[in-house]
């Protein structure tokens, strides 16, 4: 972050070393005290120093909740249901996702993988009918046109281990505690009137969606105790974040027992039952003795190559897709989150042309809606318009103005600007239609102050709103039967930096101050 100073009045206010003092220590106290934190990465803390992981430290986190236009948080909250409603939808499309991995399954090894997991549950025949959603739709302002005012345009939609809700929860709670007359720890207010910070149920409404779903298989008559599972990376830096999921599912007056399960450990401690309906069984490692039928299967791993380092990873990621627990998510909707497929839904079309939305929404009202949060995102593929996205991509110049993205999640993966044609001519031309080139989103300046890992970053920085929202459909009767939105995020970065990720190292935590 570049550094400088901010005029007398503006916001966040200048600091003395005093106040600024007072601030850090008050953070790293709640932020421990209310588990807004992580386990310490290697840079802070080596692992020969924490042999047995009991260490924690605050997550990266704004000393201010970041001004953000009231106009665009509401309407990305107004439309996240019509988004849950989409992508239920195309994950419902088997047709139209088969179309997708075919344009790539040559090129990338992981989405192909995952369409043959799908093929062999298919051939043995889908058990479970119900999917469920815990979606993650992120978002930067646009500035625009003059006239126009800010609008928000649309960076990714995340439909597998959309995280952070359990931590941005906790951020709200940080700066609504910090905001308690004024920020006390100031000598001078910050503002004549008071902040505007919107009430954040991130935590609470995953939770629920979780339960919605449990509930909703036990009507089925299960032969067992039932569970949910959350399968996980080891080791997790981002452990507290699932925690205050599982929390609130034990904590609720109905308490589900939560399981976590390491993606590398499915088959030692998970079995199908000899049954029809292939219930998904767990054998609790402390109490071999004890059998759990898993109602949900929670997935906070699995979505990237590193998590499948040998066949048998693979033949549990199969083994929990041909089970009967509720997947969040299946193969399917997994798939459906794949940047090939947000290319395909935003790539400009002539006016002629009927919106490709039409197929998964038929002629409900909201698809202007979804469209205007779309930014021009184009194939590298053979197509005419991948044709002239390769000539953008390759041009020293014309680069400059987009990223180049491959179909992962997780942070850390995309290419910036400049670095696009050197990146791509590294590469066999045939591999590059497994990319999307899209169009960067210029959002307004901002400054902030981030702390993280014990030191005060001050400077310009880019805010990426994360709207989450819920949703249980039925894949045979084709009914939504469950569909909220769910609380926000948002993350900040050093305007310096080019990645958003908190988890990858490169973002903060922070909540919104409306204006």
């Amino acid at each position: 972050m570049a550094s400088q100073r901010t005029p007398e009045g503006s916001y966040p206010p200048d600091l003395t070393a005093a106040e600024s003092e007072n601030l850090v220590f008050t953070i790293k106290d709640w932020s421990i005290a209310h588990g807004l934190a992580v386990r310490p990465p290697p840079a802070l803390v080596a692992a020969e120093a924490d042999p047995h992981g009991v260490l924690a430290t605050t997550a990266p986190v704004t000393l201010f909740p970041s001004p953000f236009p009231r106009v665009c948080f509401e309407q990305a909250r107004s439309i996240q249901k019509a988004y849950n409603q989409l992508y239920a939808a195309i994950a419902q499309d088997e047709e139209f996702l088969g179309e997708i991995v075919q344009e790539i399954l040559e090129v990338d090894e992981f989405i192909a993988e995952l369409w043959q997991v799908h093929l062999k549950v298919k051939e043995e025949g889908y058990v479970q009918n119900l999917s469920l959603g815990l979606f993650r739709s992120d978002y930067m302002v646009h500035q625009g046109d003059t006239d126009a005012g800010p609008t928000i345009k649309q960076v990714e939609f995340n439909t597998i281990a959309s995280s952070f809700g359990g931590l941005s929860a906790q951020t709200s709670n940080l700066h609504k505690h910090l905001s308690i007359s004024d920020y006390p720890l100031l000598e001078k207010p910050i503002l004549t009137s008071a902040l505007d910070l919107p009430e954040n149920t991130s935590t609470q409404s995953l939770a629920a969606g979780l339960r919605f779903a449990f509930d909703t298989y036990i009507k089925s008559g299960p032969s067992h105790d039932c569970c949910i599972i959350f399968l996980v990376q080891d080791p997790e830096r981002n452990i507290f974040d699932q925690r205050h999921l599982e929390y609130e599912l034990k904590q609720h007056t109905s308490p589900i027992p939560v399981f976590r399960l390491p993606f590398a450990q499915i088959l030692s401690h998970t079995s199908i039952a000899d049954t029809p309906k292939r219930q998904l069984l767990y054998h609790l490692p402390s109490n071999p003795s004890k059998t759990y039928e898993v109602a949900v299967v929670y997935f906070r791993a699995g979505y990237g190559p590193q998590d499948y380092p040998d066949a048998s990873a693979w033949k549990a990621r199969l083994q929990i897709e041909r089970s009967n627990a509720i997947k969040c998510p299946t193969i399917l909707t997994q798939l459906a989150g794949a940047k090939k497929v947000q290319q395909v839904l935003a790539t400009p079309k002539a006016p002629s042309e009927p919106s490709i939305l039409g197929r998964f929404m038929g002629t409900t009202s909201g698809l202007e809606d979804l469209e205007n949060t779309f930014t021009n995102i184009f194939p590298l593929d053979d197509s005419p318009a991948g044709l002239e996205a390769r000539k953008i991509a390759v041009d020293p110049e014309r680069c400059k103005g987009y990223v180049l993205k491959p179909q992962r999640e997780g942070g850390g993966n995309n290419i910036y600007r400049s670095a696009i044609p050197p990146f791509l001519k590294s590469l066999p031309e045939t591999h590059w239609k497994s990319y999307i080139l899209m169009e960067i989103i210029t959002p307004p300046p901002v400054h902030n102050m981030i702390l993280r890992n014990g030191v005060v970053e001050k400077g310009g920085v880019i805010c990426e709103l994360g709207i989450y929202g819920t949703c249980v459909w039925d894949g045979t009767t084709k009914q939504l039967l469950h569909n909220e939105g769910a609380g926000y995020l948002l993350r900040t970065k050093g305007d310096q930096s080019e990645e958003g990720g908190v988890a990858a190292g490169f973002g903060s935590m922070d909540s919104c101050r409306l204006v």
